[in-house]
């Protein structure tokens, strides 16, 4: 099993800056990859980023240049930097886990609100 908890959503200016974070914790479990989604006000979850266990970094169009994914050297937390904030980007932001036995883990969501 593994316990994910999420801080560092609110409401911020656009323009504005706001960093995620996502801690793991369990027992023997091997974590695969890690990554950030959101789900925008009435739409569907959409991935935003994602660090798999080698370091690979990947990112939704919509964010490239403007957030970073990153993750502890215990690969235990990973984090969002999100820079240049415009109000589409408000959403409730995930945190997901893919552990080695293809099971993915999700966070309990924080909530980001970027007003105009």
């Amino acid at each position: 099993q593994v316990q994910l908890v999420e801080s560092g959503g609110g409401l911020v200016q656009a323009g504005g800056s706001l960093r995620l974070s996502c801690a793991a914790s369990g027992s023997g479990v091997s974590i695969i990859s890690m990554g950030w989604y959101r789900q925008p006000p009435g739409k569907q979850r959409e991935v935003v980023a994602t660090i798999s266990r080698i370091g690979n970094t990947n990112y939704a169009d919509s964010v490239k240049g403007r957030f970073t994914i990153s993750r502890d050297n215990a690969k235990t937390t990973v984090y969002l930097q999100m820079n240049s904030l415009k109000p589409e980007d408000t959403a409730v932001y995930y945190c997901k886990v893919r552990a080695s036995s293809a099971r993915d883990y999700w966070g309990q969501g924080t909530r980001v609100t970027v007003s105009s």
